[in-house]
């Protein structure tokens, strides 16, 4: 019996809606109600940052939901208080910039030599073969006292005038399943949640279950944000590469790819559901649902870092220093204004 050839890899990939073989991730936002769905990366969220800022000049844009995973929870935070601080219009765009700009300047300036590292870790990155119980204090990280100094998570409940609906993604460490605090139920600690860490810091209890990081589930969430959003049309900033050429060698090479592996794993099988979904929606001729019909106009957009960023595959998460969380923040303001544009 003979068998039909194996097609190659690439063939057998299924489309995810964000195809980078599109001639232009970029282009086809007229303004109007936008989600944005934030993935995770440690010091990479600077990228997000200067994403966020260039969308922050821009009139036009209703801030509809914005999902989240460890620094791009941090970012979806800083993003929604921000908004609500300053009330609609100019003013809460404006709040929202410097919110975000003092943050990320005090990662910097805050996380000299010595704790840089444990600064990035809290915001998502990795650090291997420490065990979080044999720190004390077992939290050595800025995060929370950055965050509280920040963020009013009593007013970002309220959600304000102006202020987009979270969608903050942790993980259960008992099962792994992704845990999601909505606008509601988004405090201190479900941020910190979404950026813990096992290696660095121990779980963060909420409701009586140890959580972990989301971007070990979740990251970000993206087929809850599709689910929920109202917006036409949805950004993701994705931070981390999802290929590399070649076969890594050696302990660092490798450790970095596996660390690409495990938190970009959640958001390819996410795109794959968003995609079936959408496959799916397209077949029914009759008795589409709500989430078909919204299903059916969504534009999906993307700002992938390692597309705008030259080197960042050399570039460690790890690393808080001023020249780098700059270098991230002008190249991804960059990415967003050719988005705008269409470049």
């Amino acid at each position: 019996m003979t068998h039909a050839p194996t097609p190659p890899i690439a063939a057998r990939i299924p489309p995810t809606g964000f195809s980078p073989a599109d001639p232009s991730p970029y282009g086809g936002f007229a303004g109007g109600p936008l989600a944005l769905a934030l993935q995770g990366g440690g010091s990479f969220g600077a990228f997000t940052w200067g994403v966020l800022d260039r969308l922050l000049e821009q009139d036009g844009i209703d801030w509809d939901t914005i999902s989240g995973a460890s620094a791009g929870a941090v970012n979806a935070v800083l993003l929604a208080d921000g908004l609500a601080e300053g009330g609609p219009g100019a003013a809460g765009r404006a709040a929202a910039r410097r919110k975000l700009a003092w943050f990320w300047e005090q990662v910097s300036r805050r996380s000299p030599s010595g704790t840089a590292v444990l600064a990035a870790a809290a915001l998502g990155a990795s650090l291997r073969w420490v065990s979080p119980f044999a720190l004390d204090p077992p939290d050595l990280t800025p995060l929370r006292g950055l965050l509280e100094e920040a963020v009013d998570f009593d007013r970002l409940r309220t959600q304000a005038a102006g202020s987009p609906r979270l969608l903050i993604a942790a993980t259960r460490v008992r099962d792994g399943r992704a845990v999601l605090f909505r606008s509601p139920d988004v405090t201190v600690d479900a941020v910190l949640a979404s950026a813990c860490l096992p290696l660095l810091g121990q779980s963060v209890v909420i409701d009586g279950e140890p959580c972990w990081d989301g971007g070990f589930s979740a990251n970000p969430p993206l087929r809850a944000l599709v689910e929920e959003s109202e917006a036409p049309d949805l950004l993701l900033v994705r931070l981390l590469p999802t290929s590399r050429a070649g076969v890594p060698h050696g302990s660092h090479e490798i450790a970095r790819r596996m660390q690409e592996l495990t938190f970009n794993a959640p958001l390819q099988r996410e795109e794959d559901e968003v995609a079936a979904l959408r496959q799916d929606c397209a077949g029914r001729l009759l008795f589409r649902s709500s989430l078909c019909r919204r299903v059916e106009r969504l534009r999906l957009h993307r700002i992938a870092a390692p597309d705008a960023v030259a080197g960042l595959d050399r570039e460690s998460a790890l690393d808080t220093g001023w020249g780098l969380l700059q270098r991230l923040m002008l190249a991804g303001r960059a990415a967003a204004e050719a988005w705008l544009t269409g470049a």
